[in-house]
């Protein structure tokens, strides 16, 4: 990768290239030919180059020397925004630096190596000054951006020596730890105003405690003190702004946020300060804090006009990754949107566009921005992965395999690529594909702990018992989770199986049959029929990853009773408290509020999946807030006849049902209708809900009519108690009881056959599976909630026996 040196003087070098008259500046034809040189594979047509100069020239007006087109510091602006990628051009233009370039920007990497300083700034500053223009970033002399004050440049080049100090005894002691980040999906956000590239392939972690770093920190507070003591207040602000600078360039992330806090005191509209201290804080990990400096940026640079029009796009590219370290996907999408717009040329908007439309599980629009990133930026490994992963998602799996390659091909230690590969191998089958993809997950990363989890899962499907006993045990090593013992008891009950197979037995885990439903029978009242475990199982695991069981109802009935929605008017006229998603992503946050940000983008992706898509048909992006909460109700956490009332209460609190105590009939209807089509698509009812919004009929019901309504088995959500039934038993275990289908311990329910006595898990009783070797006419079941119910009726049955003996 190219040092700041090395950039700019590529830039320099490209810019020379199609100066063909020599005066300064890259008018329309040289910027047309500039852009088909570096593009060769693509064909540009000239109504399209022509939208690619008006787009530019309009952006970087500020750059425009009139007649003469756009300058160099314009050219480099372009690169610094991420419009392009200086490194790609150059060697597709088949530039050279020459050797003495090439020395000369390389001799800041040289200081940074450095022997011990001496104690004395004053001395080292002679031999600093010789160097200033090698050892400077590109930043420091920027024309807008830059240092502007003499002074300042004095505490630059004593801060420079104070860090090449610290950074030299740290290392001698061994304290200075580096992690290469070269391997994973790179954030894509604009770190600076200027340069939008990664914060670095390796991160630097300064140890904090020892006497060395509270020595650095009190001359630093020194040259703070220099600065506070400036003639003038634009001059204070240059010398925080440079000081922020230079500690953010050597990853000094809390000392660099310090500056920058001090700088937004001293000119509080000025955009750059907020901007870069959401940077310093984005990598802290204190997103909430970056979003809110980014947004004061975002206000700054609005306020400001035409004079900060150039960074919109980078500050809703940060405002947006915030957003999404926080979990808030749909709300990053939109500001993702906003760059892309300003900036069309903006490949890393377009990529984290698309990521966090896959986030979402909007895949056919993710697969979109995703190929437009790659289109401009066709060496992207991470917009490759992520268009992989999406196009695996929609059924395609063939070409995924093909772009996870590229994506691998052009970064060889992709963890996300190898390992989503893994997975796709897994479910094609592939298990000894699988198998190698994790190995290669584990050589870059060796305590990947799901990596060799799923190495063990595919070894097993390779028929490998023994390996992936190895790789489970050595899985357990690195986490000690619940599921990896779990794991280890499959495999010992598949190792029993195959031992009697051996003697005469049936071998094979598929060893089961798949019964009609009409052959399953229960016994008693309190056992579960197979359809209707079926349904519910499917509503619990939507319920588990939304993470809503444990989202209090009353906590809907908080939100409807203290926040105010006004009242908008739908295409048909009717009034409704409609909501936008990203809006609604806020209220889902508040009510989720104790999940961490990755588990509360995976409540909102199938949310947003299974709830908004049915809400939202039309793709307006508006949703009936009264109408969501209602259909939320019923799977949130509370009593049967809570999550009811509060589901009735919703639907009275739309505008068009203003009675007070009642709601439309053909309201209650078409809820009912809603609701079975997003918990229980498989018996689709598109059509009739088309039917219950054309109805005109405007009588009223009550609460307790709704319940009646609400409750009906067939045509109602009666399947409710079931879901409830399964919330409060679904992780009760059952001693060393396992599934004679699946040999994993049970855990929920267990429905023990009458007759055979063999038992099934809920998943194997609701799919209809029972082992090969019981083939009988008819199953009678019995279910038991947990091992003492399972008990207790064996005694009774064993007490029931010895009577009748006697």
């Amino acid at each position: 990768m190219a040092t700041r040196g090395t950039r700019s003087e590529k830039v320099r070098r490209i810019f020379m290239q199609f100066d063909g008259n020599r005066d300064g500046g890259l008018n329309r034809e040289e910027m047309a030919s500039l852009v088909g040189a570096v593009n060769p594979r693509v064909k540009f047509s000239d109504e399209q180059i022509n939208a690619i100069l008006d787009e530019v020239f309009r952006t970087y007006g500020e750059f425009i020397d009139g007649d003469k087109g756009l300058t160099y510091e314009g050219l480099l602006r372009t690169y610094d925004d991420g419009a392009g990628d200086v490194d790609r051009d150059f060697d597709a233009l088949g530039l050279d630096l020459n050797v003495d370039d090439a020395a000369s920007a390389a001799v800041k990497g040289t200081l940074g190596a450095a022997s011990e300083a001496s104690s004395s700034i004053v001395d080292e500053r002679m031999a600093v000054e010789t160097q200033k223009k090698q050892r400077t970033a590109a930043w420091a002399v920027s024309p807008n951006h830059g240092i502007v004050f003499d002074d300042t440049w004095k505490i630059v080049d004593d801060l420079e020596i104070l860090v090449k100090r610290l950074k030299a005894k740290q290392s001698k002691d061994g304290k200075l730890k580096n992690d290469n980040f070269d391997a994973y999906s790179d954030a894509g956000w604009s770190r600076e105003l200027g340069p939008s590239a990664e914060i670095t392939e390796k991160r630097v972690f300064w140890e904090e405690t020892g006497h060395d770093y509270a020595v650095f920190l009190k001359e630093l507070g020194g040259l703070r003190g220099r600065a506070d003591g400036a003639r003038s207040r634009e001059e204070a602000f240059d010398g925080h702004m440079a000081i922020g600078r230079v500690l953010y360039e050597h990853q000094l992330f809390k000392e660099a946020l310090v500056s920058f806090k001090r700088a937004c005191e001293l000119q509080p509209v000025d955009v750059r300060p907020h901007f870069r201290a959401g940077n310093c804080l984005y990598v802290l990990g204190r997103y909430k804090e970056a979003k809110d400096e980014f947004l004061l940026a975002l206000e700054s640079a609005e306020a400001g006009g035409n004079q900060w029009a150039y960074l919109l796009p980078q500050i809703y590219v940060n405002l947006g990754i915030s957003l999404e370290g926080e979990g808030m996907v749909l709300s990053a999408c939109e500001y993702y949107r906003e760059a892309a717009i300003l900036c069309p040329t903006h490949f890393r908007a377009l990529k984290l566009l698309g990521s966090a439309l896959f986030g979402v599980g909007e895949y056919r629009a993710a697969v979109k921005a995703l190929e437009e990133a790659i289109f401009m930026k066709p060496d992207y490994a991470d917009a490759h992965c992520d268009l992989a992963s999406a196009l695996h998602a929609m059924g395609e799996d063939e070409r995924a395999i093909e772009v996870f390659q590229k994506a691998i091909d052009l970064k060889p230690g992709h963890v996300d690529a190898l390992y989503n590969l893994g997975g796709l191998y897994m479910d094609l089958g592939r298990f000894q594909r699988a198998s190698e993809m994790y190995t290669r997950v584990l050589a870059v990363w060796p305590n990947h702990w799901r990596a060799q989890l799923n190495k063990a899962v595919s070894l097993l499907g390779a028929g490998e018992t023994e390996e992936a006993k190895r790789a489970l045990k050595e899985a357990l090593k690195m986490t000690n989770r619940v599921e990896l013992h779990d794991s280890i008891s499959h495999l010992k009950q598949l190792q029993k199986k195959k031992t009697k197979a051996g003697n005469g037995g049936v071998s094979g885990e598929s060893s089961f049959i798949v019964v009609e439903p009409s052959k399953f029978k229960v016994v008693g009242e309190r056992t579960t029929g197979r359809q209707e475990l079926a349904t519910a199982l499917q509503i619990r695991a939507l319920q588990r990853v939304a993470r809503l069981s444990r989202c209090s109802v009353e906590l809907l009935k908080k939100e409807m009773s203290e926040h105010d929605v006004p009242v908008s008017y739908s295409g048909s006229g009717v009034p409704e408290k409609s909501i936008r998603k990203p809006n609604l992503e806020e209220i889902l946050h508040r009510l989720l509020n104790f999940l961490k940000p990755e588990t509360f983008q995976g409540a909102v992706k199938v949310i947003n999946e299974r709830i908004l898509s049915v809400l939202d048909e039309n793709g307006s992006g508006r949703l009936d807030l009264g109408m969501f909460f209602a259909i939320l109700a019923p799977i949130c956490g509370g009593p049967l006849e809570r999550r009811k009332r509060i589901a009735f209460d919703a639907l009275l609190w739309r505008p068009m049902n203003e009675d007070g105590t009642n709601i439309k009939k053909v309201d209650a209807t078409f809820y009912i209708k809603l609701l079975r089509a997003v918990y229980i698509p498989s018996q689709g009812v598109s059509s009739e809900l088309m039917e219950v919004r054309g109805d005109s009929d405007t009588s009223m019901v009550s609460f307790s009519e709704f319940l009646v309504m609400f409750d009906d088995p067939d045509w109602g959500f009666g399947i409710l108690p079931t879901l409830v039934k399964l919330e409060t038993g679904d992780r009760n275990r059952h001693g060393s009881t396992v599934c004679s289908v699946c040999r994993y311990p049970i855990i929920g329910s267990r429905f023990k056959e009458v007759k055979s006595h063999f038992s099934l898990c809920s998943q194997c009783y609701s799919e209809g599976k029972v082992p090969s070797s019981f083939k009988q006419e008819e199953y009678r079941f019995k279910e038991y909630g947990s091992e003492g119910e399972a008990m207790k009726d064996k005694c009774m049955c064993f007490n029931l026996q010895s009577r009748n003996e006697k």
